[in-house]
């Protein structure tokens, strides 16, 4: 189990527990649930590295702690 801080820089930050084995899709709807947008609505980032779904947190190597950047589309 890690925790994963999403910022949006507009004032919101989110503090999610998840597997590392998850996917970014799984992500956003544990994300989506927390803030009360829908989970198509929202784009992970870090830097201009824009996250795809089908991909897990693993591959991407998220660790636990690790901030990533969340934008609203």
């Amino acid at each position: 189990m890690i925790e994963v801080v999403l910022n949006d820089r507009l004032g919101k930050k989110v503090k999610v527990k998840c597997n590392e084995d998850d996917t970014i899709g799984d992500l956003k709807k544990l994300v989506a649930a927390q803030t009360g947008t829908r989970s198509d609505k929202i784009r992970i980032q870090k830097w201009y590295n824009v996250y795809k779904d089908h991909i897990t947190l693993k591959d991407y190597e998220i660790h636990d702690g690790m901030g990533l950047e969340l934008y609203y589309n």
